[in-house]
């Protein structure tokens, strides 16, 4: 079976990228906003949780959070996918939790996986 992950993303179009880039490998299921997020994640029971930062309502820092202090989430993977990409950005989200960070658009596929990969791996 394949390992599903979640994708939260309020961006369609980025939603739609990430969906064909990774539907062939993973099973994938999407979350618009990060409250659509938190009221799903539980029983969505996801391997891996690509999270844009920039959410209406609820980012991704506040959606990380709550992540972490739940204890049956608290060890999933999750890679920060972002437009933030000044200096600095890259170690404060990392700082702040994620596993991982990438930055969109995405414009190298192969960062992607493996990115995606690592975290999987070191999640087992």
């Amino acid at each position: 079976m394949s390992p599903r992950i979640a994708v939260v993303e309020d961006n369609p179009d980025n939603r739609l990228l990430v969906q064909a880039l990774l539907e062939d490998r993973f099973d994938i299921i999407e979350f618009e906003t990060g409250v659509d997020a938190v009221a799903g994640l539980l029983e969505a029971q996801v391997d891996l949780v690509l999270l844009d930062i920039s959410l209406p309502e609820m980012d991704g820092t506040e959606v990380l959070a709550w992540i972490r202090n739940h204890d049956d989430l608290r060890s999933l993977p999750v890679i920060a996918l972002t437009a933030h990409a000044m200096a600095g950005d890259r170690e404060r989200f990392l700082s702040a939790g994620f596993d991982d960070y990438l930055t969109k658009p995405i414009v190298d596929e192969a960062v992607l996986f493996e990115a995606i990969e690592r975290c999987l791996a070191t999640a087992t």
